[in-house]
């Protein structure tokens, strides 16, 4: 990236904005026709696809093709280079979750689980809104990712299966639009418990380590927790192991009980920053100011 282009000054990783200050820097952008989504979804299918290689043994799963040979092609590009199922060796493709919302947070989970799919991941999509975000559940399956009933019914067996052998649990059920109410309901609440019992309370505590399968990224952050204040109003969140944050961190990351269930965050840049430059963070490198 050149020094003249604008998304050079991006927000610093260490200043924490809240929704509604990430909301109107977006808003020219948006307005501008700039695709946001597709840049968020293609560094977190990045982000997932380097975790996998860093954090998953290859002798348990096959390596995903480089992101610039394999991409969707509802993206213009000409689709997969090889099948979802296809091997390279006596390893598995790795098996990726996506648990999607029907907002903006479960499109750009949608999407990236496109990427990741044309990469070579089986990936699953579990529905926990109204709806699913349409262009992205388009792109997803187009791609080779395929539906998981989400286990609430009288045999939720295949669920509970899916869910021990997933590799990489993407969480894109609630972003910054649930801001003034952030705790989980309905059916993505009752997944979220689900998935919470089905790997027990020591999975849960060893989050934020490495170390536990499968692993969590949270899509800009956990469901369930406040984006401006990091308070948690319900303990039902899966707690990361990574969290991907579009545009600039959200102040709800950096202090309160959210800290304890963000794990790394990893800031994408979405070219937010001469729209931000002038504005106050709630967090400014460590520190906290009121909120406005």
């Amino acid at each position: 990236m050149s020094a003249s282009d604008p998304r050079a000054a991006g927000p610093s990783p260490r200043d924490g904005y809240t929704a509604e200050q990430v909301r109107a820097a977006e808003r020219p952008l948006l307005a501008a026709g700039e695709p946001l989504m597709q840049r968020a979804a293609e560094a977190l299918a990045d982000e997932v696809s380097r975790l996998l290689a860093e954090a998953v043994p290859r002798r348990r799963v096959m390596p995903l093709a480089p992101s610039d040979t394999a991409r969707p092609a509802s993206f213009g590009e000409t689709g997969n280079t090889r099948a979802p199922d296809e091997t390279t060796d006596a390893a598995p493709p790795p098996l990726v979750v996506v648990m999607a919302g029907s907002g903006d947070n479960g499109g750009d989970a949608l999407f990236a689980g496109a990427h990741l799919a044309a990469r070579g991941a089986d990936v699953r999509i579990v529905a926990v809104g109204s709806r699913l975000h349409e262009a992205g559940a388009d792109a997803a399956h187009a791609a080779g990712a395929r539906d998981l009933d989400p286990g609430l019914g009288d045999d939720p067996i295949e669920f509970d299966e899916v869910v021990r052998a997933a590799d990489v649990l993407i969480d894109g059920i609630l972003g910054i639009g649930a801001a003034a109410s952030p705790a989980l309901r309905g059916t993505a609440r009752e997944v979220v418990a689900r998935v919470r019992a089905v790997l027990g309370p020591e999975w849960v505590a060893r989050a934020g380590r490495g170390t536990r399968h499968p692993l969590v990224v949270a899509v800009d952050l956990p469901s369930g927790i406040s984006p401006d204040d990091g308070s948690v109003p319900d303990p039902t969140v899966l707690p990361a192991d990574l969290t991907v944050t579009m545009g600039a961190v959200k102040a709800g990351l950096l202090f309160g009980p959210a800290v304890e269930l963000v794990g790394r965050i990893v800031l994408v840049d979405l070219g937010l920053g001469p729209a931000l430059a002038g504005v106050q963070p709630v967090v400014t490198s460590g520190w906290r100011h009121e909120l406005p």
